[in-house]
C-alpha cells in the first residue's frame, strides 16, 4: 500500500497478518516475507538459487523473479552447484529461448559462474553456507567482498541478497508482525529454510 498502511493477505477464516507494504496483495510476495525474506538458509543450492534471483530480478520487480521461479527451478537443475557449474555454451543456448525465465545472456552467464564460485570457497569452508557464515556481518565490507568474489555483483544486488538469507539485518515497517518484538507471538515464528 501506498499510504504506509501495513500489508495482509487474508486466508481462509483467517484475519491478515499485517506486513510490510510491499507484500501486499500477492500470495506470493506474501508467503515470500513470512517464511524466506530474511531467514538464514542452510542448504548451498538455496543460496545458489537466491543470489541468482536477486541478479535476475535487477531492473525488474520481485513479483516478476517469484512468479518465473518455478521456471529458473527447472531450467537451472533446482540449482545443483555441480549440475550449474558444469552448464556449457549449449546450455546458455537453451535458457536464452526459455520465454519460463529471464532470458538475459550477461546474467545467466553470471549464474554459471557463480555456481563454480560457490565450488571453489566450499572447498576451505566445507560449504558455501559455512563460508557465508564466516565472513564479518558488516554491511560494506560484504558488499565489497562479494562484488570481488561474484560475477554481476553491485553493492545492491549484494545488500538484497544477504538481507533476504538474514546474514545482515532487514528492517520490516513497524506494524509489520515480523517487526522487532512482534514476531515472538506464538505461532507467527518464521521457520528457518533448510532446502
Amino acid at each position: 500500500m501506498e499510504d504506509g498502511r501495513v500489508a495482509g493477505v487474508r486466508g481462509e477464516g483467517a484475519r491478515p497478518l499485517p506486513r510490510c507494504p510491499w507484500a501486499d496483495g500477492d500470495p506470493l510476495l506474501a508467503r515470500y516475507h513470512d517464511e524466506e525474506w530474511g531467514i538464514p538458509i542452510a542448504s548451498d543450492a538455496a543460496h545458489l538459487e537466491r543470489l541468482s534471483l536477486e541478479i535476475f530480478q535487477a531492473g525488474l520487480s520481485w513479483r516478476t523473479i517469484l512468479h518465473k521461479r518455478a521456471a529458473f527451478r527447472k531450467a537451472f537443475a533446482r540449482f545443483s552447484l555441480k549440475k550449474v557449474a558444469a552448464f556449457t555454451g549449449r546450455d546458455v543456448r537453451r535458457l536464452l529461448g526459455d520465454a519460463g525465465i529471464v532470458r538475459n545472456r550477461l546474467k545467466i552467464e553470471a549464474t554459471i559462474e557463480n555456481a563454480q564460485r560457490f565450488i571453489a570457497l566450499s572447498r576451505g569452508h566445507g560449504s558455501f553456507a559455512r563460508w557465508l557464515e564466516a565472513l564479518p556481518p558488516d554491511l560494506g565490507a560484504l558488499q565489497a567482498i562479494f562484488r570481488e568474489e561474484f560475477r554481476f555483483m553491485g553493492p545492491e544486488i549484494a545488500k538484497s541478497y544477504l538481507e533476504s538469507v538474514g546474514k545482515v539485518p532487514i528492517r520490516h515497517h513497524p506494524a509489520c508482525w515480523r517487526a522487532s518484538g512482534r514476531g515472538g507471538k506464538k505461532g507467527l515464528e518464521p521457520r528457518r529454510v533448510t532446502g
